[in-house]
């Protein structure tokens, strides 16, 4: 379609961050421009809120080439704050990270999402425990400005130049749960365990938060002898699927996307046909 692809994926974003997060090849990388891989190192911040403005700049740019954006990826906030925006919020403030950060250490990310249902009922129903840096954060913008998050998001809606289009694959949840599996096993043999060894030769620590992860948390634990490689398998894969279903939970709630159904193995080809056809655009 004369494309380029913007990746919503939050991991990707990140350098030597390879087969834990099913980057794209380099090879695929030179046949079509992608945009947000590969750009930052692991210890380096990032945020959804970011991301929007970013996004929005580079999908302004795509069209003045006379190209067509497309997005896609991962994380439902990147997607979110792409397409409908997303506030920013201030600074984060080291003395109130700490003081919330300590209380979390001490009583549980729960007391503190009990906390934002007073302040914020709004955010923490959608707050996921397994997210504490979510809420962590959603504590500091109200204690920083007095104002809910909720508030500010509904109060700082950025201008969205475009209409998205929105499409979901979905299959049966057997089927998706043995893929994911599959794809766990494929990763491991294609030396997930040796990409963290390496990341870890670099000097990058398994608290930071581009590596507090699906695939490369359960890696790291087992490299430093927290569980067997057995375990380390079972909860990778487990997780996975956990993380998928948190996913789907999250796109189901967005009318606006139309969802293609998947059967057996369907090729990338096959699936990006049935898209285009539902565009009305031969390729």
């Amino acid at each position: 379609m004369g494309s380029e692809i913007v990746s919503a994926d939050s991991r990707q974003i990140y350098k030597y961050l390879d087969i834990g997060t099913a980057k794209p090849a380099l090879e695929q990388r030179r046949l079509v421009r992608h945009h947000f891989v590969d750009e930052l190192l692991p210890d380096q911040l990032y945020s959804a809120g970011r991301f929007g403005t970013e996004g929005r700049r580079t999908i302004d740019e795509i069209y003045r080439r006379g190209r067509i954006p497309v997005v896609t990826g991962g994380s439902g906030l990147y997607i979110r704050s792409l397409i409908d925006g997303l506030f920013e919020g201030p600074a984060a403030d080291p003395e109130i990270r700490e003081i919330l950060e300590q209380r979390v250490t001490a009583d549980g990310i729960g007391s503190l999402l009990e906390e934002l249902k007073r302040f914020d009922p709004v955010t923490a129903a959608v707050s996921d425990l397994a997210k504490p840096r979510r809420i962590i954060r959603a504590l500091e913008v109200y204690y920083l400005t007095g104002t809910p998050l909720s508030k500010h998001h509904a109060e700082s809606v950025p201008r969205i130049g475009f209409t998205p289009l929105l499409f979901g694959l979905e299959w049966e949840r057997s089927d998706l749960y043995r893929r994911i599996e599959l794809r766990c096993e494929e990763m491991l043999r294609s030396g997930l365990l040796k990409e963290i060894e390496k990341l870890e030769g670099m000097g990058y620590d398994r608290k930071l938060n581009a590596l507090n992860t699906v695939g490369y948390a359960e890696g790291f634990a087992y490299r430093a002898g927290e569980m067997s490689f057995e375990e380390m398998v079972r909860l990778f894969k487990q997780n996975s699927r956990q993380f998928a279903k948190r996913q789907l939970t999250w796109f189901r709630k967005d009318q606006r996307i139309r969802w293609v159904k998947m059967a057996g193995e369907m090729s990338a080809e096959e699936v990006a046909g049935k898209i285009a056809n539902l565009l009305g655009i031969n390729v």
